[in-house]
């Protein structure tokens, strides 16, 4: 299976029985088990899929007590077996869990701490288990306020797995068709279209698509949009150029929402949130995996007067979202990030790993593009030539290679050609050192 092929079932990255190459006895012998009592859509990672049992820090050790670099989790953020996480957790199980239906303090000191990392409009949290519940409550908040529900997102986006959300979710493939509500625009691709405004593009297929949306009868309710544009292939620059597409979507009467799964947490290195750098304040806000650092916690942040009005006509109640061991995972999250400075840590290690990348990509010219911010990167594998044709199979194979030379990252993108490097943002120099070795290694022994 090529790579276009995997992109377009939105599993670019994936093990595939048909192809497989000779596993060990042990390794088929799990995968035996996954596809005895396992559903059908499960997928593993990799042409050869590895078996972890342990974690620490940045590495994952596998059943033999080998170690493997981490350069892609953002479910464990700050690092796998985080102490002060696991410290946290453990407490907490050990003293009350129960839902929000009952008073305690643990999910105000958590809410309370959150807001004050937001903008001052954005007074009010709801708590869920996951991102994609998180998705499917703005949408239900935005149609509540608005009384539409026409939504817009990127081309290759990736919301959500609910059935609402995986009809605004375009990266799990044609499968799961999109709703007759939604519209796709092109993702801000600076490096395929190097002389044009992006911002000022991506404003105007926003407007052109809610005027489709009304030759069809229908309003907008909201945009939503990950604010580094993960599945799109990762655009980060020029900061700013969100503004203009958020006052036509605002213009037409719809909501904006920033989907911080994937930038939020400290992971642009320059602001907590991804949204920050574009200099605007999102009517929602969600977040999901990296909140409790593993612990299945999510939310929504919105402005009171959207989501109290909400609230008031309808009920919401999520057993185990806000649960206090979740929410003590959170807050111990929160402390990390702000006692370790690991903000300001992802900025310079995220800046020394693309100066390390680039100085690669003068001497092979299949590095076609660096981009990113703090420790969210993409390389973009193209053809040898100059010409920026995509090379997805190359991608695929450096992503395989890596794995074999115990590295972890996968790829992204519409033609799955650009390498997804996102570690723990604990990340430090001598981890990109690591890295950029075996990476040069491997892509070398490409050619």
């Amino acid at each position: 299976m090529n790579s276009n092929e995997m992109s377009s079932l939105g599993m670019i990255n994936g093990y595939a029985p048909d192809d497989a190459l000779r596993l060990p006895a042990a390794t088929e012998a799990l995968i035996g088990r996954r596809a005895a009592v396992l559903g059908s859509s499960y997928r593993l990672f990799y042409e050869e899929p590895v078996h972890f049992v342990r974690g620490e820090g940045v590495w994952l050790y596998d059943a033999d007590g080998a170690a493997y670099l981490d350069v892609y989790n953002n479910v464990a953020s700050l690092g796998h077996a985080q102490p002060d996480v696991v410290a946290a957790v453990s407490r907490q199980s050990a003293t009350l869990n129960t839902h929000t239906r009952y008073l305690d303090e643990t999910i105000l000191d958590y809410a309370e701490a959150l807001l004050e990392t937001l903008p001052d409009a954005l007074g009010r949290v709801i708590f869920t288990c996951t991102g994609s519940e998180a998705n499917d409550l703005a949408y239900r908040v935005a149609r509540s306020h608005t009384g539409a529900t026409g939504v817009i997102v990127t081309a290759l986006a990736y919301h959500g797995v609910t059935d609402a959300v995986s009809q605004f979710s375009p990266s799990l493939g044609a499968n799961v068709p999109l709703g007759a509500h939604v519209r796709t625009v092109a993702a801000p691709d600076a490096y395929h279209a190097p002389d044009v405004d992006v911002g000022k593009r991506l404003a105007a297929d926003v407007r052109s698509a809610i005027d489709d949306m009304a030759r069809h009868g229908i309003k907008p309710a909201m945009m939503i949009c990950d604010t580094i544009f993960s599945s799109d292939g990762i655009f980060s620059h020029p900061p700013g150029f969100l503004r203009d597409a958020v006052e036509a979507v605002r213009d037409a009467g719809g909501l904006f929402v920033a989907d911080e799964v994937q930038p939020g947490f400290g992971r642009t290195g320059e602001a907590m949130w991804g949204f920050e750098r574009h200099g605007i304040v999102p009517d929602i806000v969600t977040a999901g995996k990296p909140m409790g650092n593993g612990q299945p916690i999510a939310g929504l942040f919105a402005r009171p007067e959207i989501v109290d009005a909400f609230g008031h006509k309808a009920r919401y109640f999520n057993t185990f979202g806000g649960n206090p061991v979740s929410c003590a995972a959170g807050r111990a999250v929160l402390q990390v990030i702000q006692r370790d400075g690991l903000i300001e840590n992802a900025r310079m290690v995220g800046d020394y790993l693309r100066q390390e990348l680039r100085r690669l990509a003068q001497e092979d010219d299949r590095l076609g593009d660096i981009r990113g911010v703090g420790l969210f990167t993409g390389a973009e594998m193209v053809v040898s030539g100059g010409n920026r044709r995509p090379d997805g199979d190359l991608a695929l194979r450096l992503v395989n290679d890596l794995r074999r030379n115990k590295v972890l990252i996968s790829a992204s993108g519409p033609a799955a050609n650009v390498l997804k490097i996102r570690p723990p943002i604990i990340f430090g120099t001598d981890h990109v050192d690591h890295f950029i070795s075996v990476f040069d290694n491997v892509l070398k022994g490409s050619r």
